[in-house]
């Protein structure tokens, strides 16, 4: 486990209550209209640019700031490396060999990813995505998911053990859903990964720099494994 600086848990006031359901009430907008694609002249490139812009706001009006929720200097460097990346393979290995295999099995489908079989050859294509892991998966993600959002739920449900697990649970529900085009295999596949990657922010007490390396390691051996034609199922013309 990373140590991590002592935190100060700061109980929210009932206004800070009120603000948090119009944040939320926001960001279900953002998701409706994106689903419904009518979205496509509110919603920007990415809900997580939407949603970081939005934590980020409401961060520093609350004087928190992204430090305040786990963008901060480790401890420990040294273990954090280790537990991000060891976590990473960790995650990217479950993925192939254990739950992706046996949601197919119980869903009879393999996630969509068509919309990345771009990548599949093109040195291009693998360079765009990389860039766009490191930064709007790994970071943005992140940030928005585990950073913001976990947090801020908490100034609903209650800063204890039973919040945090219940806000724990209800993010990465929406982090599943909100990867709806990748049908139900990959919705389930990622409220998986985002409780694996929920529980390694708390191992290294709640420091957001463990689960971005994991989460960059995880979408960039995707991204190697499908360009170079060994992502499982390619041969099906789906992934």
């Amino acid at each position: 486990m990373t140590a991590s600086a002592p935190e100060i848990e700061i109980e929210p006031t009932a206004k800070s209550r009120v603000w948090a359901f119009a944040e939320f009430a926001l960001i279900a907008f953002w998701f409706v209209a994106d689903i419904l694609s009518w979205g496509h002249h509110i919603v920007t490139l990415s809900k997580t640019i939407n949603i970081f812009l939005l934590a980020w706001l409401s961060l520093w009006l609350r004087g928190i700031g992204w430090r305040g929720v786990g963008l901060r200097r480790p401890i420990d460097w040294r273990k954090t490396l280790l537990l991000g990346i060891g976590a990473g393979l960790a995650m990217e290995a479950l993925e192939l060999f254990i739950t992706q295999p046996l949601l197919e099995r119980a869903f009879h489908k393999p996630p969509n990813l068509s919309s990345i079989m771009e990548l599949f050859g093109s040195w291009k294509m693998l360079a765009l995505a990389l860039a766009l892991t490191w930064t709007l998966a790994a970071f943005g993600e992140e940030m928005v998911y585990r950073g913001y959002l976990v947090n801020r739920v908490t100034d609903l449900v209650g800063k204890n053990r039973a919040g945090w697990i219940t806000s724990l649970l209800l993010v990465n529900i929406v982090f599943g859903l909100a990867h709806y085009y990748q049908g139900i295999t990959g919705m389930t596949e990622n409220f998986i990964d985002g409780l694996l990657l929920g529980l390694i922010y708390f191992a290294a007490g709640r420091n957001l720099w463990a689960p971005i390396l994991a989460h960059g390691i995880t979408d960039s051996a995707d991204s190697l494994l499908i360009f170079s034609g060994h992502y499982p199922g390619m041969h099906l013309g789906i992934h």
